[in-house]
Order: structure tokens, then sequence, then C-alpha cells
């Protein structure tokens, strides 16, 4: 297992650092230049070229990447900013502040977000697909499968405007989105969040619901689950201790994926709740072409997803005993 862990570890520092520069070359493939950008209306050649010195951009592009790549590791020191400790993500070209800290500002949002829609998809998503599967053929499973395939057709745009509309505006029985930290106020802070919540979980739960549901089915068809039955096992322990077990190991390779998408940041929700996560961060960089802060957030929407891939892999044994890790 240590090594695996190893392996997959380095691997992991080879796809950052892939995803990293194919992020810096597509930024300076963009028509804009951020120095003119940031020089503003009335700009001269001298000012120009003083604006690029001090935003770290008047160097060639590999040079450019080797000292962002070094900061890293090493640190950082800037004509105008001075001395930038390790882990040095860069300045933002707009705000000119530090890109660690901003984020960091920014993903208690986020993770806010992704943590209690997965907590609430996959209660009701996996719950409802066991149920489907158990009942398959039955109303029960016509009607869960009728309403994940309409769920699941939805756009969180449409349903947050919506449910915003007729929860909070008209039926007042729901507060506004807004995040209000948990150490402040942890009533206030799920109350703030429990519309995006609710409408992220939708259509995840009609994912989760339906491929719950395909993975019970076919568990429950091997021929280890007919053993146990044979063997005179009640219908629980053959249902939890086998056929449960089996099907939960492609379910939580997905779930590892989309909490690792769900922490880097997810756009469309915090767009239309206009909550000020990584999700908006990101969209505000790239409309104003701040490559510090774009790239800040790539690495860390990257390695939230890579870190949670080597998780599940991980646990890939502990859940299904067929599986082991060499």
């Amino acid at each position: 297992m240590f090594r695996f862990l190893v392996r997959r570890t380095l691997g992991a520092a080879v796809i950052l650092l892939i995803i990293s520069a194919l992020v810096f070359v597509l930024f300076y493939a963009a028509p804009r230049d951020p120095a003119r950008i940031a020089c503003g209306k009335v700009c001269t050649p001298e000012t120009l070229a003083l604006v690029r010195k001090n935003l770290g951009i008047d160097h060639p592009l590999p040079v450019q990447y080797w000292e962002w790549l070094k900061g890293l590791f090493v640190g950082r020191d800037y004509t105008s900013f001075g001395r930038c400790d390790a882990p040095c993500l860069g300045y933002s070209f707009q705000s000119r502040e530090p890109v660690l800290s901003t984020i960091l500002d920014r993903f208690p949002t986020t993770i806010s977000l992704a943590i209690g829609s997965s907590v609430v998809f996959l209660a009701f998503g996996i719950g409802t697909g066991m149920l489907a599967a158990v009942k398959q053929g039955k109303a029960v499973d016509k009607i869960a499968s009728s309403a994940s395939l309409i769920a699941s057709s939805m756009q969180i745009y449409v349903v947050g405007v919506l449910a915003t509309y007729v929860l909070v505006d008209q039926w007042h029985v729901l507060d506004r989105a807004s995040y209000t930290p948990f150490t402040d106020d942890p009533a206030k802070w799920a109350q703030g969040l429990l519309v995006p919540w609710l409408v992220l979980s939708l259509i995840w739960t009609a994912n989760y619901t339906r491929m719950t549901r395909s993975q019970m089915v076919e568990a429950l068809s091997e021929d280890y689950v007919r053993t146990a039955r044979a063997k005179g096992l009640s219908r629980r322990t053959v249902f939890f201790r086998f056929a449960w077990r089996g099907a939960m190991g492609p379910i939580v390779t997905i779930f590892g994926l989309d909490l690792g998408v769900l922490l880097g940041g997810a756009i469309i929700t915090e767009s239309t709740f206009s909550l000020q996560g990584l999700g908006m961060l990101s969209v505000k960089a790239v409309s104003t072409n701040d490559l510090p802060m774009l790239l800040g957030v790539v690495l860390v929407a990257a390695a939230a997803i890579v870190v949670f891939n080597i998780v599940v892999d991980a646990l890939y044994a502990l859940i299904d005993p067929r599986v082991r890790i060499a």
C-alpha cells in the first residue's frame, strides 16, 4: 500500500506540473495583454514597460514559468511587492493581493457548498437508488427512475433562479443565498447555503439514483449474492454485506471525481447565487487575464481531483474485498 501511495503521489505531482504548464502557455495565446489592461487608458511605452516589470512578465515565457515554479518551493522576490514566501503563487495582476491568501479566503465558501450538497445528494441519491433496486419493476422503481431522468435534465442556472423566486421571494420559507463563516454563526451558515445545497443536490441526486440502482441490480444478480441467499442468510445481510459492498465501488469512484470538481469550484452554482467562492474567482481571473490567480485556482482544482482519485483507489480494498492493492 505504501509503495502504491508513493507511486500515485509522484504521478500526481507530474500531472499538476503538466497542467500548470499548459495553463501558462494557453494564457499567452489569449489576444489581450494583461500589462496593457493594467496600464490604463493613457499608457506610454515607458509606463507599459514599467508595468510589465512590476507584474513580472518582462521576461521570456520559459523564464517566467521557471520563476513561478521556483516560488512554490523557495519563494520569490518581486520588484513592487517585495518578498513572497513559499508556497508563493504570485500576486494578482488586478487586485495586487497575494494569490494564496485570496484563494484561502474564498475556499471556505466553496468547501461549504461542496460538503453540504454532497451530504444531501449522497443520502437521497444512494437511498433512493437502493430502494428502486429492491423494488425493481414496481411503482416505486418506475417513479424514482422517471423522476431522476427529469431532474438530471434540468440546469442549475434555471432551477436556481426558480427556487430563489419561489422559496425566498414568494413563500419566504428560506433565506436568500449567502455565506456566513461557520465559526461565526453555524445556524446562519446553514440557512444561507440551504437553497444552493438543495438546487445543486437536485441534479446530482438524480445521477446517483440512476447509478446506484443500476449497480445494485447488477450486484443482486451476481453468483456470490445468490450463493449467500442459498446458504440461508437473511435478506438484510445479503443486501448490505454482499450486494451493497459490491455495488459501491463504481459509485465511490464517481463521487471522488465529483467531490474534487466541487472543491475546485462549482462555477455555475456560485455564479447563479452570487457566492464568492473559487468558481467566481476563476471566472473573474479569465475575464481579466489575471494569470497568477487563474494558475492558482486551476492548481487547487486539479490538486483536489488528483488527491481524491488517490483516496478512492486506496479505499477500494476496504469497500470491495475482491479488490486488493499490491
